[in-house]
């Protein structure tokens, strides 16, 4: 078949030329650097690719963060069409010198009548798990009047059982968004609007000399265009006509945006493409081959073709690691070659190129609402990202010492199993209260040749919800009280899958095995995710470790309303260790006290079907109407003359209790074979075990006040 004058480019992979034959691709990509030959430079040029990385511009809107380019680029500007546009000298030769800025996403379809927003993707998606990667991750709504932040819905971790049979790999037609509303008019108050964009939060995130994040390619390639026009003044380009840098809108559609400006720039003599990443195989050829035309630019090529030849234009392509994920990932060296390619795109080989970035600011606020609820959210957000990894929950451990009222610092014990136990009042008629410190996470189970770990589930965790995500790995004290750093990198993701559920689960850390061990990472060594707990509309809140976080935030304010002067009896504050791993440090302190205990309140979440992916048939018990009562679990029913005395004790005080029964066990099972009754107290939690639980501050609020009557009865 007879091929037309614009069915091929000239393509050159940057990276393939110089790199291929040194460093392996995929997930062992950077297995032959070692920690030690990872330079400063590469971290600063890391540093800048992930300031573009963190730019929000999905298709239609990707002027969203103009303020940052602003201030990052002198002499640009904005056209109608979202593009942003430097033009330096007059004439001819007319070269262009472009990339672009949008990455497919989402955009508002639907807001359900309870307040749920349904999505609709703007472009293609580049990888066949984009959509899941979105499950349990918060996301930000570009409404007209601001960010709306909110979360993606998940089957509860909890409910498992009932969720085998859902293996299909997760669509954009399964994804609702949780804002924290409860209705329509609530969702619309907040400024939601239908076509409002729809983007994944991310934070800036580098890790050995390397820029991860959505496009991480394409805004490297941004990064170089933009650092290459800062060197072209009006004297330098006179000689050699008119360069016009182009960072495009809507690659998604077409190049559509691109495409208008060229168009109108009438002959154009040369066009440079910096295109998005990717994956190149490490047997690819490292020399210059002409490419067929993909479709996604075939709508592009039909413009150019009326103003110029297609001989006069060259697509040049970073490699990237795990391409079109949400941590597609873009060293420092294959940026380098892709500005020494721009540069030499407007003939400036004769200096040193330097990186332009934009700046942000990305210090972590911890600012509570001044609402009746400040201090409930101050002291969550005070706990809720530490790393609690079952058997490491130190860090947890001493953030909690820090924050206990002074009476109870005072009497605070640390057990043998690492559990804070608090005593206060006479020895009898024993009662304790158990949360757990540490949180569904990972450990090392295996270090493997190419940089790589096997992680061992802690818990149970909904690992598709970590597959593409942010990773840290987590160091103890050593013998002289002294941490390391916690390492960054990625949890990887599949390449491809045909279904949703996830069979073995890795993590990489930018270095090979030996770099790995020099560091002192172990079999056993601690992994979370990047964690972020913020507040979300109203009195809602989301955080990854809500299980336990927030029973620990309810003991803690429990205790600050207790006088232990005045108790009657002797009542026992445990913060527990290793629950789940297995109720470890429950189990201990049951050895100890358990005999002498009259009843055991296990405070831990109720995982509730209050959401759009579970049936209302069981466990059901809506957000925001109080605490909850765990009458029956997979572990322990709770004797019905002791739910009569608690929820008669609730009513005397007015504090809203709702009942019901759940999947899960708490630490309580361990103690009641002792002969106290397991009497769990607790929240109504959504998305269980995954990284955006939800609760509503209500409900902690009456768990505090119900913790702290039940205390002093």
């Amino acid at each position: 078949m007879q091929r037309t004058r614009w069915e091929f480019l000239a393509c050159i992979t940057v990276g393939a030329v110089a790199l291929m034959a040194s460093r392996p691709n995929a997930q062992g990509a950077a297995a032959q650097r070692t920690s030690a030959q990872t330079s400063s430079s590469d971290d600063v040029v890391a540093s800048a690719i992930a300031s573009w990385i963190h730019i929000e511009a999905p298709p239609g809107s990707e002027l969203h963060d103009q303020q940052a380019l602003d201030r990052a680029l002198k002499g640009w500007h904005a056209d109608a069409f979202g593009n942003f546009v430097k033009r330096v000298g007059s004439g001819l030769p007319r070269s262009v010198v472009a990339c672009a800025m949008d990455v497919p996403n989402f955009v508002v379809s639907q807001i359900t009548d309870d307040g749920f927003v349904r999505v609709h993707r703007t472009g293609v998606a580049a990888h066949p798990l984009w959509d899941q990667f979105h499950e349990a991750q918060q996301v930000h709504v570009h409404t007209a009047r601001g960010d709306v932040t909110g979360v993606v819905a998940i089957a509860n971790g909890h409910f498992a059982r009932q969720h085998r049979a859902d293996t299909a790999i997760v669509t954009v037609d399964q994804l609702w968004i949780d804002l924290g509303v409860n209705t329509r008019a609530q969702a619309e108050s907040l400024g939601v609007a239908l076509l409002d964009p729809v983007l994944a939060v991310r934070p800036v995130w580098t890790y050995e000399g390397f820029a991860a994040g959505p496009a991480a390619g394409a805004r490297a390639s941004c990064a170089a265009v933009a650092s290459a026009a800062e060197f072209m003044t009006g004297d330098v380009a006179r000689a050699r006509g008119e360069m016009v840098f182009v960072l495009s809108a809507q690659r998604s559609f077409g190049w559509v945006g691109l495409g208008a400006v060229v168009s109108r720039l009438g002959r154009v003599d040369q066009l440079t493409l910096f295109d998005e990443g990717r994956a190149v195989a490490r047997t690819s050829s490292a020399t210059m081959s002409a490419n067929r035309l993909g479709n996604s630019k075939r709508a592009l090529a039909r413009t150019l073709s009326s103003v110029m030849s297609r001989d006069s234009v060259t697509v040049v392509t970073p490699r990237v690691r795990f391409a079109g994920t949400l941590v597609e990932s873009v060293h420092a060296d294959d940026a380098r070659m892709l500005l020494s390619a721009a540069m030499s795109a407007v003939g400036r080989t004769d200096v040193s190129a330097t990186w332009i970035a934009p700046s942000f600011d990305t210090t972590s606020h911890r600012v509570p609402r001044r609402d009746a609820f400040e201090d409930i959210d101050r002291t969550f957000l005070s706990i809720a990202d530490i790393a609690g990894v079952p058997g490491h929950e130190w860090r947890v451990r001493d953030a909690i010492m820090a924050l206990l009222p002074a009476w109870a610092k005072s009497r605070a014990v640390i057990d043998s199993s690492g559990n804070i136990v608090i005593a206060a009042g006479p020895d009898k008629d024993s009662v304790a209260f158990l949360a757990h410190m540490d949180e569904v996470s990972f450990e090392v189970e295996a270090i493997l040749s190419d940089g790589r770990v096997r992680l061992r589930r802690m818990g149970g965790p909904v690992v598709t919800a970590w597959e593409g995500q942010p990773a840290m790995l987590h160091f103890d004290r050593d013998a002289a009280g002294r941490v390391s750093q916690s390492l960054r990198g990625v949890f990887v993701p599949r390449d491809s899958a045909r279904s949703k559920p996830l069979a073995n689960v890795t993590a990489w850390f930018g270095t090979d095995s030996a770099g790995l061990v020099s560091r002192g990472v172990r079999i056993g060594s601690a992994i979370t995710a990047y964690k972020h707990a913020t507040r979300l509309a109203g009195t809602r809140l989301t955080g990854r470790g809500s299980d336990d976080r927030t029973g620990s935030t309810a003991l803690l304010l429990a205790m600050r309303r207790i006088d232990p002067n005045t108790l009657t009896h002797k009542a026992i504050f445990v913060f527990s260790t290793g629950e789940e791993g297995g109720l470890v440090g429950a189990s201990a302190f049951g050895v100890t006290h358990g005999k002498s205990l009259v009843r055991v309140y296990s405070v831990d979440t109720f995982v509730s079907s209050d959401t759009p992916l579970e049936l209302p048939t069981f466990a059901f018990v809506p957000l925001g109407r109080g605490a909850v009562m765990r009458g029956l679990d997979d572990g322990a029913i709770t004797p019905r003359a002791e739910r009569d005395r608690v929820l008669r004790i609730a009513k005397a005080h007015g504090i809203p209790v709702q009942v019901g029964t759940t999947h899960g066990a708490t630490d309580g099972s361990s103690i009641a074979p002792f002969g106290a009754p397991n009497i769990g107290l607790s929240w109504p939690g959504r998305y269980s075990h995954a990284p955006g639980e939800v609760l509503d501050l209500r409900d902690v609020e009456a768990l505090m006040r119900l913790i702290a009557v039940l205390a002093r009865e």
